[in-house]
């Protein structure tokens, strides 16, 4: 938090380096346990248990949802950064093509080798999935093993940072806008969202200390908010879908400065499959996916119960469609 206060070009440095170090260990890691993959290993049991395609497959096939969008949460907090970007136009979109085309690759290929090490069944239920895959291959006692502890730590820390960076400026921007407390949109002297910063931090770190006391569905406070972001990255994709389709037909000569390609079908594919994910998650999380609505009406109560302080708000060319 401290470094994201002093200043945006500090926090994007080591946010850099950090990353620059998570991607260099899910390499080595991927190059360390490639020489005993076996694509045997990874397909072993993988249909519910059977080595054969069934229909009891499908509720793993959708139970694992949740699991694979958050491969690739969060990584729409880039474009928080676009006032503080020099050509926002230009790189907000190469750094959303780039991170999703280097999250793809590293996603499949952390996959495929740690499912392929050994027996994948005993990395199902456990927090440290590649250290123990790569045991499987070098041994227990191999300074590989050492090396990826270590360096996984960057891989934490580069996650706890972005996201650090994204809500910040979320809280600023929606602050700045009407839509929460005025006092959040306040700007240090280093010119960064402080008490948006700190905010955010609070709550974490409630969040964390919580984890014991609070149960949801059976699991932990922190794995129910996994689940909890996830129902809300959902949402978020099915209104930026439909958004899409609105304004393309209201406003088709808007300045855009990236155009979503394929457009209909890529964005309508999307939008279906952004659908069948909420039904799913719906299906495998319904106390969860309860209190994440329960959530959403409060939050629509609070904005309509806000609307004089929106409207002393400073207008946005933006949202007022200048």
């Amino acid at each position: 938090m401290t470094l994201n206060i002093l200043g945006v070009k500090l926090a994007a440095m080591f946010e850099l380096v950090v990353t620059v170090l998570a991607v260099i260990e899910l390499l080595v890691f991927m190059g360390v346990v490639s020489p005993g993959f076996s694509l045997a290993n990874f397909a072993a049991h993988g249909w519910a248990g059977s080595d054969s395609f069934g229909l009891p497959a499908f509720s793993g096939i959708f139970a694992a949802i949740p699991f694979a969008i958050w491969f690739f949460l969060a990584i729409e907090g880039a474009a928080m950064a676009a006032e503080e970007a020099k050509d926002p136009t230009r790189t907000i979109p190469r750094a959303y093509i780039s991170g999703i085309l280097t999250l793809v690759v590293l996603a499949i290929g952390v996959m495929l080798m740690a499912g392929g090490a050994g027996d994948w069944r005993k990395l199902a239920d456990i927090n440290d999935p590649l250290p123990q895959a790569m045991k499987m291959i070098v041994g227990e006692h191999s300074n590989w093993m050492h090396m990826l502890v270590w360096i996984g730590l960057f891989g934490l820390i580069a996650s706890f940072h972005g996201i650090i960076l994204g809500y910040s400026r979320q809280f600023f921007a929606l602050a700045r806008a009407g839509y929460l407390p005025p006092s959040l949109a306040k700007l240090s002297r280093f010119q960064t969202p402080h008490r948006a910063i700190i905010l955010g931090g609070v709550l974490g770190i409630a969040a964390i200390y919580s984890d014991g006391v609070i149960n949801l569905q059976g699991m932990t406070l922190t794995a129910a908010m996994i689940t909890m972001a996830v129902f809300g990255a959902i949402v978020m994709y099915i209104m930026s879908m439909l958004s899409l389709f609105k304004l393309r037909r209201s406003a088709p000569e808007m300045v855009r400065s990236f155009r979503a390609p394929g457009y209909p079908i890529v964005p309508g594919i999307a939008l279906l499959l952004s659908v069948v994910c909420l039904l799913a998650m719906l299906w495998f999380n319904p106390v969860i996916g309860a209190l994440f609505f329960a959530i959403m009406l409060a939050g629509y109560l609070y904005f309509l119960a806000t609307k004089a302080q929106r409207d002393r708000a400073p207008q946005d060319s933006m949202l007022v469609g200048e």
